[in-house]
């Protein structure tokens, strides 16, 4: 199948940044979300990331006019059906993407594929919500999604091989290395093997062994990580980290992904990360 004008639902960090990658791609893109404000401020953040990459020598004005003006901003979820393939990119709650699901079950074609952006919700529940958990499947971009080069495809328990096919194919045409998993999987597998790894640098920091840039430095000279742990949090989160963490440890029941003391308490004092300007670092 061939994609045409993928839709975007969610113009957050991922989500904008998953549309921004389909325009520079060749792709008329929809990017939507539930207010102007919201937009407005995802438009500027992707017009101030083209004029850097404008200032740097990587592209010329031409080329940023190019990516914006295949960009179009709605907030109106009814322009979906306009598209054969929908990437959801929301929050990570349960509820709320199958509430979404539903609602874009009934606005999209019959061979639309739904997909969803999730880190470790289940692909199975949320296309639960549907009448075709066949076109249902888990694709899972990193932030930041233009540069990042690998996509999950995380399957569900009814994904079918040509919805995974197709995916694929999307991905690859994206510029990015798809890699698939055999079965239904929380959190894919980089999510998966990272979160103990996460959880562990936090609890290193709380017990006040090191300080953060420490912690960080050591891990990226002495694992040859290229971001030290406690910066990823920061970038990823640190209340989206949680949720993550909450799902795994309530779907695996395994103590490596039981959230730290340290990450709910940053949390509840509103300390997440970069988009609040402090987690593990001040910016």
């Amino acid at each position: 199948m061939e994609i045409k004008k993928p839709f975007v639902l969610g113009a957050g960090i991922m989500g904008a940044g998953i549309g921004q990658l389909c325009a520079q791609k060749g792709y008329e893109v929809f990017v939507t979300d539930v207010s102007e404000e919201i937009i407005g401020k995802a438009k500027e953040k992707v017009t101030r990331g083209l004029q850097r990459r404008i200032e740097k020598g990587k592209i010329t004005q031409e080329d940023m006019d190019s990516v914006l003006s295949r960009m179009n901003w709605s907030t109106d979820l009814n322009i979906a059906r306009e598209s054969n393939f929908v990437i959801e990119a929301v929050f990570e709650n349960l509820d709320l993407k199958k509430e979404i699901f539903k609602n874009l079950d009934s606005i999209c074609s019959p061979e639309t594929i739904l997909a969803t952006n999730t880190t470790a919700l289940s692909v199975s529940e949320i296309a639960s919500a549907t009448q075709r958990p066949d076109k249902v499947i888990g694709m899972h971009f990193f932030n930041p999604a233009v540069i990042m080069k690998l996509v999950e495809i995380i399957r569900g328990d009814e994904t079918s091989e040509e919805t995974i096919k197709t995916t694929k194919m999307f991905a690859e045409s994206l510029g990015k290395v798809p890699i698939a998993t055999f079965k239904e999987a929380p959190a894919g597998i980089v999510s998966r093997v990272l979160a103990a790894l996460l959880n562990e640098a936090a609890t290193v920091f709380a017990d006040g062994i090191a300080d953060a840039q420490d912690i960080d430095e050591a891990m990226k000279l002495g694992a040859g990580l290229p971001m030290g742990p406690l910066a990823l949090i920061d970038m990823i989160g640190l209340d989206i980290h949680l949720v993550k963490m909450q799902t795994l440890y309530k779907k695996l029941k395994d103590e490596r992904y039981k959230p730290p003391e340290i990450i709910k308490e940053m949390v509840a004092a509103g300390k997440l990360g970069k988009k609040t300007g402090e987690g593990f670092y001040k910016y």
